[in-house]
């Protein structure tokens, strides 16, 4: 009777393409974001003018551009982050199941978590950067010093900025007045510069995980690696 093969168990896979196009696309959603600030200005400035008093129909028309423009914006803000979301949960995941190999006994959350907690209403203000850390601590170089302060600073300008583009939505859509509509223009300009600093912080994060753990790759025996 032939003897049963033994089931393979985890391995590592190489986390840098997947790294690299997440960066590539957080990289685009910066670009966006910096277009809808723009956007958001030339809302904020017309709206200022009609707020000083301007009228008459080069106003207006600069008004229906204004609006026209900061709708073009959030579109394409929108297509970029989706993009952006379904390569950076690919790279999350990557990252999470090499951890799993790494340390599986710093992995206190079952790896569906890693794109679960992303969803899960309320859960998803703390799982993400939860399983963040312990991917971290796992990936770290040996006898390097615990630090959690870029992932903390990351997380805490994520949220801010999910907060307050909520916030700047919901103004504008309820907007009818000019100073009303000058108000939610200044408060997008604030959420997407949030943006910015968050998307620029996650390029940060996304290669240092990157680099830990090829590294560690390279350097750790006698751990499976897988193609």
């Amino acid at each position: 009777m032939p003897a049963p093969r033994p089931t393979p168990g985890p391995y590592l896979r190489s986390p840098v393409g997947l790294g690299r196009a997440a960066v590539a696309l957080l990289g685009l959603v910066i670009a966006v974001d910096l277009f809808a600030v723009y956007a958001d200005f030339v809302l904020y400035d017309v709206t200022g003018d009609l707020m000083d008093g301007a009228a008459g129909g080069a106003v207006t028309r600069r008004l229906d551009d204004a609006e026209t423009l900061n709708s073009v914006a959030g579109g394409i803000q929108s297509g970029a982050l989706v993009t952006c979301a379904i390569v950076y949960l690919c790279w999350f995941v990557r990252v999470r199941a090499n951890a799993g190999v790494f340390d599986p006994g710093e992995q206190s959350m079952k790896p569906w978590w890693a794109i679960g907690g992303w969803f899960v209403p309320f859960v998803n203000l703390w799982y993400p950067r939860r399983v963040t850390l312990e991917i971290w601590d796992a990936s770290r170089p040996v006898g390097a010093r615990r630090s959690h302060a870029l992932v903390n600073i990351w997380w805490t300008l994520w949220l801010l900025s999910l907060f307050s583009d909520r916030l700047g939505i919901t103004d504008y859509g309820k907007t009818e007045a000019a100073d009303q509509i000058n108000a939610a223009a200044y408060q997008l300009m604030i959420s997407d510069g949030l943006d910015i600093a968050a998307a620029a912080l996650a390029i940060l994060v996304v290669l240092r995980l990157t680099r830990m753990q090829h590294e560690k790759a390279l350097a750790g025996p006698g751990v499976p690696v897988g193609l």
